[in-house]
């Protein structure tokens, strides 16, 4: 076992992550950190293990501020390589699992890491790497599991984004890898349990997994998604905060009332939504099922530059809003002209930081869309409303023009996931010689009872009739992953190439 009685720096108030889980084994060794599948791991035995691991990992050749991609799955080897590479100074970059090897290789030529983890040894001849299972081959003996010298890497994280190019680009934080347990964030507690039922991979589930190891909670991660399992897990760990994309919510919700009731959710306080716009039935459908108070959601990029939260409450009385800005960033709604728009009107939200342009993160393949001031946008539309709330319409690159009218997909999205059959939904451009584009919908109806004339009649309820999709398609597989993305652009590349 690890000697824990190190000294733990505090500079500020905040502690290197490369201590952060000696100071929590100090306070609890014996309870369970991670729990994954059937595995689960306690404090004392990720702080011997990560030891281990980094001291094979400075063997190999990783340094203080190098890159170390992860291309693990979920699990916590996972979670035992990021924190690994924080207690040698250095910055953990993930890419997914299952990323074909052309995509990864053009990663790893941007990233220039000292150490790939989960891919063949030897994949990289000029750069070393273990594959998954890799810490299993350690010797966990007093020496290897001694603790190390605290080291703080000038970058936390660095994660991979196709963007709207598709060529990849890396986001490299310049928060440093430290922290402050007793800071306020996410509305986490000490010492409690979240549940991570998303890919970490992507930003979000790995800043909700690592933000609740860093205030001492209990973490429990899923290999992949399953509904009915995420509310048997909720039940047995007593867990009080869940991440979530409206994706998820959707499954949960179709499981049916007899299902779901069959569960307690009495422990859980807090259940986050992002990544994707929620249709308003399904957030009131879980409002009324868990509570206002329950039910948060934060709108943002992983670049940092600001970001808004809302809850239950306030969405109540702002239906279809993502919340305020947050009181570290300013943002603003512009016209094409870069003209702010009236309060009402929809134009592209730009942001920036209180900090200062630049303040939060680095491009690395790519640069920033920026307009005089230092002000950055995500490529998203939306507006405000007189109470100062953001309303998004949908992704700039996503807007369809068809007859001179401006159509946001997700808007049409929304209406058609509220119809019963329907899973899930995604909706494009397709060209036509009269009106330049027409809206075309894809629909996941996996009981295939769902018919276009059906689907027709209960859209035209909800929805003015040039937003109406002229062509629909069923499929019965998900259209949206466990992170709630959907990729319009490759949906329409497709049947492009198709119709051809």
């Amino acid at each position: 076992m690890a000697n824990t009685k190190v000294d733990i720096e505090v500079h500020q108030g905040r502690i290197s992550l490369s201590q952060i889980i000696g100071y929590w084994v100090r306070k609890q060794p014996e309870r369970v950190a991670i729990v994954h599948d059937t595995d689960q791991i306690t404090w004392a035995e990720l702080d011997a293990q990560t030891n281990a691991l980094a001291r094979a990992y400075a063997a190999l050749g990783v340094k203080p501020n190098d890159f170390v991609t992860i291309g693990l799955p979920n699990s916590i080897e996972y979670f035992s390589a990021c924190f690994a590479t924080w207690k040698l100074g250095a910055t953990p970059q993930p890419v997914s699992a299952r990323l074909p090897k052309i995509e990864r290789d053009q990663i790893i030529e941007l990233a220039q890491p000292s150490l790939v983890v989960g891919v063949p040894e030897g994949e990289y001849p000029k750069v070393a790497s273990v594959a998954a299972g890799y810490v299993d081959t350690l010797s966990l003996d007093a020496t290897s599991t001694a603790p190390l010298k605290p080291m703080t890497a000038e970058s936390f994280k660095v994660m991979t984004s196709g963007g709207s190019t598709g060529r990849p680009k890396l986001i490299v934080s310049k928060q440093a890898a430290d922290t402050d347990p007793d800071a306020p964030v996410l509305n986490f507690s000490q010492g409690g349990c979240v549940l991570i039922p998303g890919p970490l991979y992507h930003n979000g589930p790995f800043m909700w997994g690592m933000g609740a190891l860093f205030k001492g909670n209990t973490v429990v991660v899923t290999t992949r998604f399953d509904a009915q399992a995420t509310l048997a897990l909720i039940d047995a760990h007593q867990v009080d905060t869940i991440y979530m994309v409206p994706t998820m919510m959707q499954r949960v919700w179709n499981l049916g009332e007899a299902v779901r009731g069959q569960y307690s959710l009495a422990s859980l306080r807090t259940l986050w939504h992002l990544a994707a716009p929620c249709p308003a039935w399904l957030k009131e459908a879980f409002i009324e099922w868990l509570g206002a108070e329950t039910i948060w959601e934060l709108y943002g990029g992983t670049e940092g530059q600001g970001s808004t939260t809302i809850d239950g409450v306030a969405w109540l009385q702002h239906k279809g809003s993502v919340g305020k800005p947050g009181p570290h960033c300013e943002m603003i709604v512009l016209d094409e002209q870069g003209n702010p728009v009236p309060t009402g009107e929809v134009g592209e939200v730009y942001m920036r930081p209180l900090t200062g342009p630049g303040s939060t993160y680095r491009y690395i393949g790519a640069e920033a869309k920026s307009i005089e001031g230092g002000w950055e946008s995500l490529g998203d539309l939306g507006h405000f409303d007189a109470d100062g709330y953001l309303y998004l319409s949908d992704r700039l690159s996503d807007m369809i023009l068809s007859g001179g009218a401006n159509i946001y997909p997700a808007e049409v999205e929304a209406a058609i996931d509220a119809c019963p059959g329907v899973r899930s939904s995604a909706v494009i451009g397709l060209p036509n010689n009269d009106l330049g584009n027409s809206v075309h919908a894809i629909v996941d109806a996996p009981t295939g009872s769902l018919t276009e004339a059906k689907l027709l009649e209960f859209l035209a309820d909800r929805l003015v009739r040039y937003k109406i999709p002229r062509t629909v398609e069923f499929v019965q597989e998900p259209l949206r992953d466990d992170a709630g993305k959907v990729r319009r652009k490759d949906l329409r590349a497709q049947r492009l190439a198709t119709d051809q």
